[in-house]
């Protein structure tokens, strides 16, 4: 992986206003979260946003108000475990819905450290399972339902379609991974420790992993279904495609869980992003960089759900 000081030049203004915080300081982390939770809700054209309840399910529903696919995706937002909430994800969604006419549930989980794993992973599952059943009520087809994520939501993810794969439920037909969070042994490589990675660093890593964990990451009692990259067996998983920049944290185990997926006979696409840190997609969204990126995520998504339709935004 390159330096991480070598970012790329035009999303070092977005950079500047998007500073790294120590999220293991306590007040840090309320703060956080308080400030992704009063974010508000804007109107999107071409999309629907109602916040949907039943039981214990809890998912923020983007539908299309043109014509819709019959495809859908779970989406489940990033936060490091520790913070976060489906609001955030607005804008890219919204994207998403319009472009590609499907709808997405974005699901509420629990959040480490006061609910460790695996309730987040079990709130995840649950969501999955309510978007099956509620399936044709939604005017989806229910093969043709993605599992996506971004950070930590990308690593609940990928371990939420190891758990149906392992239960033999029903599994989607693609997992859709932004910078995904899969390895807890990430945090105990000296290599990187002391490196300034940009937004996610390797202290907010370890603090991430432990919550979610609830013992010392990367010691050998850490529950392999907590964590993806631990998986021996990936063979018999639905296609992939893995979305990272080349100066975030996550850039080495999301190479490596892309190549042993590839050699257990999993189709993997991987779109490495030179000069671009952790969830630049998200701070960064009004960039050249991110535009090219997200448009490219969408059309590989579009293919997978056979939607028929390409993105609204050019590639590069």
């Amino acid at each position: 992986m390159k330096n991480p000081h070598d970012v790329a030049p035009e999303l070092l203004p977005a950079l500047r206003r998007f500073p790294t915080v120590a999220l293991d300081r306590r007040p840090v982390l309320l703060f956080a979260r308080a400030a992704t939770r009063l974010s508000r809700t804007r109107r999107y054209d071409g999309v629907t946003i109602d916040i949907v309840a039943d039981g214990d399910v809890k998912v923020r529903l983007y539908s299309p108000t043109g014509t819709a696919s019959g495809a859908g995706m779970l989406w489940i937002h990033g936060g490091g475990t520790v913070a976060g909430e489906p609001v955030m994800d607005d804008l890219m969604l919204a994207d998403v819905v319009r472009d590609l006419g499907i709808v997405v549930a974005s699901i509420e989980y629990r959040r480490a450290p006061e609910h460790p794993y695996p309730a987040p992973l079990d709130d995840c599952a649950a969501g999955w399972l309510w978007l099956r059943r509620n399936a044709e009520r939604l005017g989806v087809d229910p093969t043709r339902l993605a599992i996506g994520g971004e950070s930590a939501g990308g690593g609940l993810a990928a371990s939420l379609t190891q758990r149906l794969h392992d239960e033999g439920l029903p599994e989607p037909c693609a997992q859709w991974l932004m910078c995904p969070m899969l390895d807890d042994r990430t945090v105990i490589r000296a290599d990187i420790d002391e490196r300034a990675h940009p937004v996610w660093n390797n202290r907010n890593n370890r603090f991430g992993w432990r919550s979610y964990l609830g013992t010392e990451p990367g010691s050998e009692i850490v529950s392999h279904g907590a964590v993806p990259a631990r998986r021996s067996d990936l063979s018999g998983l639905p296609p992939a495609w893995i979305g990272v920049g080349g100066v975030d944290l996550f850039a080495d185990e999301d190479l490596e869980y892309a190549r042993r997926l590839r050699e257990a006979g999993v189709p993997v696409t991987v779109d490495l992003v030179d000069g671009a840190p952790h969830g630049f997609q998200s701070w960064g969204a009004g960039t050249r960089l991110a535009l090219a990126y997200l448009a490219r995520a969408r059309e590989w998504l579009g293919q997978a759900l056979g939607t028929g339709r390409a993105s609204s935004r050019q590639k590069a």
